[in-house]
Formats: structure tokens, sequence, C-alpha cells
């Protein structure tokens, strides 16, 4: 369903089920199978760590505060934040708190490495112009101890060694290992020494383990395109061979438009522009950039963030095969790919092991009515925040408002990151206290940014949405008669498309703009981010604004009905537009686009736990014989004989079929008329290469 749709269903009105309402996405389909993304929110630059039965997941949060976010799992599918490592930067440079115009969007903290020795917890990373910074704690809720080390090392990986040393792996092209001290007060010098030179095509994001005596260095690299490889040794210092083990692996994700600028967040008159959009490209779109772990029952995971165009980086789960030596992600057969859709870690084809199975759930509470005492754990601020300028009073949120020229540098806005793949927002907002020159409402914090909000000048209100984009206000006249307005951003974030409403009774929403394009860019290096926000603009301390029930409805997380049991179908190739048909000659084909004969009709046998069988309604199924190859894919009269597929749902009724037997998908080619075959390495970018399917009831 695209946003037009979309926008006419639900933007118009107050609210959907109450099931859209408390439902959030969650990877666990709830029947042993997960579905990636692990979150469809940003977390990007993952590392991952295992202590006994417990996994605890780091991601970068750049000028974000509360910042360094850590999550915690059971199950390396389900997982809640359970700390942050500091609640503000402590430095006192005025860039870390939008004052005197200066900032740093895109900077901060990034890329972290979560490791556990000898009792107590170490988080590393890089704070730009500050070095190097460690943060311990015996307990993973803290309080962390913070420890600047200094030095030119960032994007790490630290090993702790078995004879007690402590070594940082860093660099880009050219790597490095750098001995650190072991009570962490920096580098010891004169050990830096290249342990791969450039020319070997290793990248950057580091992550370095020791598996069975053996030195195994897991890196990205982004030229020409993303991709993730191993360097491995038998000793610390080299020498290290390399192989990719993972390429092309968006899930059918195409890049992002990128904004194009110059300058940083005030590009003095140049324009923005969002950059050409190349939906066959891989780009960096691809799995990259992240850790692995062995789970309890002795399989290796992968943990690697992948672009979902404006929502940002989020993280993948994908199952690992050791092949020659090699960690390889993927699965006999198929290996460099991973599935959508597998069974969770510690389950066998969907049966839950001796240990208790875990309850789907998501990692964050998303709306908040502010009746507690804290913020929720899912808000974050935009750099330091002015603790003297908000509060929480009376079961509101109170901003008060503090000079800025636009949103991008009004203090005290707080944030949280868009959910995808839809989602719409609504937040109640008192706005009786502004003062002249106040500006208030609900915002995306992106390059560029846009919002929708309340301006008073003098005595008078009027609504106004502005998109940074195209520099351009569309203003109206409001009258407020109790001083509240309800204000909405309604996202179809697969698309890359968003647009601002508003209510004055908070049940019947008329928009406001137009329909924006998002982006995805590479100066505060995160996605969209809803905004809370108030300012002046007049340059001077005004009033407040008072926030109330945030709420975020998702309206594709409940995902039980997408996999369509007890219906007639037809199976439409998303590469040709043209349905599969029972060919009488005895093989899957395809046939012209208006053919709805019997052949062209399907149901699914439910197999249990996500597995499917299909069956024409002819009375066939189908079954692959041999290889899979072209032709291979035929049929049987013998429902015990059919072939069993692991269902991958792609959203919106587009699917993929996974064979269990070799590791490959079904699939036909656009372009050479063969039959449908099995051995289908994944989709492309831009889901025409024939493997992904879009299902059309009848």
């Amino acid at each position: 369903m695209r946003l037009t749709t979309f926008l006419s269903a639900v933007l118009l009105t107050a609210a959907m089920t109450a099931q859209a309402q408390t439902t959030s996405w969650t990877a666990d389909n709830g029947n042993g199978t997960f579905t990636n993304p692990l979150f469809y929110d940003e977390f990007s630059d993952p590392d991952v760590l295992r202590v006994g039965d417990d996994y605890y997941l780091a991601g970068t949060t750049m000028h974000s505060v509360p910042g360094l976010v850590i999550l915690h799992s059971k199950d390396l599918v389900n997982w809640e934040n359970v700390s942050y490592c500091f609640d503000r930067f402590d430095f006192p440079d005025n860039k870390f708190s939008l004052k005197n115009h200066q900032e740093i969007y895109g900077q901060g903290i990034w890329a972290p490495c979560i490791r556990w020795n000898n009792g107590k917890f170490y988080l590393y990373s890089n704070v730009n112009g500050k070095g190097l910074q460690c943060y311990t704690s015996e307990k993973i809720e803290g309080p962390w101890r913070h420890i600047n080390m200094k030095g030119n090392i960032y994007d790490l990986g630290v090993l702790f060694d078995d004879d007690g040393r402590v070594y940082a792996i860093h660099g880009y092209g050219t790597v490095k290992c750098t001995e650190l001290k072991p009570d962490m007060s920096g580098p010891i010098e004169g050990t830096e020494r290249v342990i791969i030179p450039e020319g070997n095509g290793v990248g950057e994001g580091h992550h370095m383990y020791k598996i069975d005596g053996k030195y195994y260095l897991i890196s990205t690299d982004y030229r020409p395109n993303g991709r993730t490889l191993c360097s491995r040794a038998d000793n610390i210092w080299g020498p290290y061979e390399t192989c990719v083990i993972t390429a092309d692996e968006t899930y059918g994700y195409h890049a992002a438009s990128l904004t194009q600028w110059q300058g940083r967040i005030e590009p003095d008159g140049h324009p923005f522009r969002l950059g050409p959009l190349d939906k066959d490209a891989t780009a960096c779109t691809n799995a990259h950039q992240g850790g692995i772990v062995q789970y309890s029952d002795g399989s290796w995971w992968a943990l690697f963030m992948m672009d979902f165009h404006s929502i940002g980086r989020t993280v993948c789960l994908m199952p690992m095969t050791w092949e020659d030596g090699w960690p390889m992600v993927g699965l006999k057969g198929n290996l460099g790919r991973a599935p959508r859709t597998w069974f969770k870690p510690g389950t066998q084809m969907g049966n839950t092991s001796e240990r208790e199975a875990v309850s789907p759930h998501a990692p964050y509470l998303r709306s908040d009515n502010f009746d507690g005492k804290k913020l929720g754990r899912i808000w974050q601020w935009n750099h330091n925040p002015d603790d003297k300028m908000w509060s929480l009073k009376g079961g509101r949120l109170r901003l008060n408002t503090m000079p800025a020229e636009q949103l991008m540098w009004a203090r005290n806005t707080l944030t949280q990151r868009v959910i995808g793949p839809k989602s719409v927002t609504t937040v109640q907002l008192s706005v009786k206290n502004l003062k002249d020159g106040d500006v208030a409402g609900l915002g995306n914090i992106n390059v560029p940014c846009s919002w929708i909000g309340v301006v008073k000048d003098g005595n008078a209100l009027s609504l106004r949405c502005f998109e940074q984009l195209t520099n351009d206000t569309v203003t109206t006249s409001i009258r407020l008669t109790d001083g509240k307005i309800w204000l909405r951003s309604v996202g179809d974030y697969d698309h890359d498309q968003a647009q601002y409403a508003w209510s004055t009774d908070g049940v019947n929403f008329q928009t406001l703009g137009r329909m924006m394009p998002l982006s995805y860019q590479l100066c505060t290096f995160q996605g969209s981010r809803h905004a809370l926000f108030a300012f002046n603009v007049k340059g001077k301390n005004g009033g407040y604004a008072e926030f109330d029930n945030f709420t975020v409805e998702e309206p594709c997380a409940d995902r039980s009905k997408n996999i369509p049991y007890g219906k007639t179908f037809r199976i439409i190739n998303k590469a040709t537009g043209r349905p599969a048909v029972c060919d009488p000659h005895g093989i899957l084909y395809d046939t012209r686009a208006d053919d709805r004969s019997q052949r062209t009709q399907f149901q699914l046998i439910d197999r249990g736990n996500g597995l499917v069988s299909l069956k024409c309604l002819d009375g066939h199924y189908i079954k692959v014989y041999g290889d899979g190859l072209p032709g291979d894919v035929r049929f049987t009269t013998d429902v015990n004989d059919a072939e069993v597929f692991l269902w991958q749902d792609y959203l919106d009724h587009d699917f993929m079929l996974f064979s269990l037997r070799n590791h490959r998908y079904l699939g036909k080619s656009p372009t050479t008329g063969s039959p449908y075959s099995m051995d289908y390495t994944g989709p492309d970018p831009a889901r025409r290469n024939g493997s992904v399917f879009r299902w059309e009831e009848l």
C-alpha cells in the first residue's frame, strides 16, 4: 500500500485499531522463526557480546544523549534497552550543547566495542576531537566510569588476549594493532604496528575475536560498495589472509537518495537537493559492519547493520556456517547470503529447545503520556540539554523556549527514532504559554529537516509547515479556544515519504504542506527522527510549550495475516508482472497477465512454524527435482511428497520461497525465457531479478 492510500486510510481520522496502537515491530514471529530487521528503527554500528546465557548489543548514538545505548537479550531476537553509558557529554565545549552556533552533528560518539573481562564490562568508542573513550562497569545497568584514553584510535575492535594483554585494532585500508594499558589509561607508546597493509581490500569497522587459538578480524569495506570480510592469522600481529564472508545481501532494498549540499547544517545559501536514485544499486545498503557471536547451543550468528532508506541503519540477524575454517554468513549451499526469515537461535525447525522460550517483545515503549517522573528510554536529546529549561510537570513535557534561527539549532529538542515500515505519530500540544517569537511543534530532525508547529507573532497565532529541502513554508491562521492542538506525522519510510497533519479536536485531521520526500544523509549519520521542539526566533528566551499523549501507531507491526493461509491467490512475479502457471507440460512457468484460470490459482498447505507447501487448484503440488535448475520445478499429486518452503515475508504481499533442501530461492529469469528454478541466491536491490513475488488474493 503506497503512501497515498495509506494517507487516505489513517491520516484524517483519529485512531486506528487498538491492536495497531499497542503492537510494535518485533522480529519474533511467535512460531519459532524471526524476520529481519531485528528493529525497524535505527541502530547503527552494532557490536554484540555474550556473557553466559546473556547477550548484549551496543550501538552508535552520535550527537544524541543519553549516549551509547546497550540492549540485552536472552535469544538474540527479542531485545530490551537496559543501559546508556552516560546521560550527557561531560566535555565543556560549547559544540556538545549546541551553543554559539557550534555543533557535533554526525560526530559525537560512534562505532562502539563492548567487551567483558574478569567480572567487568568495557565499552570503547571514539569522540571526534577527544580521542578514544572507555566506559567500565561491574553491572551492565551501570553506573559507568568514564576514562578518556585520548589517542587517535577509532572504529576499533578490542581483544582481551589469554595472556592478559589488551589490543585495539583500528584503521581503514591500512589496519593497525595497538596494545592498551591494563588500566585503560591509554595506549602503550611504541606498540602500534601495521598488521594488514593497504592493498588487501580490507576496510574499517573492526571486530576482533580469538577462536580456538586463531585470531579472526571481521571488517567492512565500502569501495566500490559494501561487503564484509574476515581476516585470520595464528598471531595477533599477522600475517593475515582475508576472504569475503558476505556481499550483496540487501534483502531487496535498494540504496536511498542521499542528501547533497555544501557546508554543514547551514549551507550558506547553497541549496539542498536529493541525489539520484538507482534502484538497481547495492551501494552500501547491503549488510555490513557488525559483530559475530556463538550462541549457547554452539551455533554462530552475525549481527550486521543494513541501510533501510530514510529510517537509517538497523540490525539484521544472520545464521553463519563455518566453511574451511572461515565464519561465513549464510547456510550450506548459499554462503554469503542469508534468509530474511529463519529459525530463531536455540530452535530446530521452529521447535524450542530445553531453554524457556522468550515471549516476543519490542525493545522500547514508543508512546509516552509523560506521566512518569523520568522520560522513557526511547527518548534522546539533540545534543546536551539545558536541564533548567525543561521539566515534567502535571503529566506533561514542558519545553522552555531559547533563541534559535531554525530547528537544527534549537536546544532542548527531544527526539526518538522513526519506526518503519509505516507509522503514524501524534502529539498533543498546549500553546497557551507561548510568547512573542516562540515556535513549538513536531518535526523531523534530519538533513534537510522539516516541521509542523505553532508560531506566535505578537499576539497572533498561526500554524506553519516548514520544509528545508525546498526552503518552503505553508502557513495558515488558527483559533485555539483552549490553547490545544494535535500535530501528526504520517510516514511510509520504506518508500521515503511523509506528510504532516493537524487537528483541533484530536479526532478530525487535515493535512498541511506537501507529501515530502525523505532521505538518508552523511551529515548527522542518522535517519529520520521525530522531534518535539520549542524555540524563539527573535533572539530571546520566551515562554514555554507543553506536550502530552505522544502516540506511535504501527499498522504493519502485526504480521500475523501476512501469510495467506486459507486463501486462494495468484503468484505474480515482480520482475515480469506475470502470474505463475502449472503448465500442462509439467513445469512451473508463467502466463499472460490476465490469466485467472485454475492453473494459476494456488493455496498454501500449512506445515507449521512458517513452513508451507504450494497446491495448485488443479490438484497438483509443487515439487523440486534434481538440483533445482530451470525445469526442475515440477509437480506431484502426493501431498506428502510436496516441496516444503520457508515463507519469506517481505510485507505488502511481497514474499519469497526459501528451500530447506538447498537453501536457495524459487525464481524465474525475466529475460531468458527459462521456466522456474530453485537456484536463486537471493533478491536484487530492486526485487526484479525474478525471485520476489506478490500474492494476489482471488
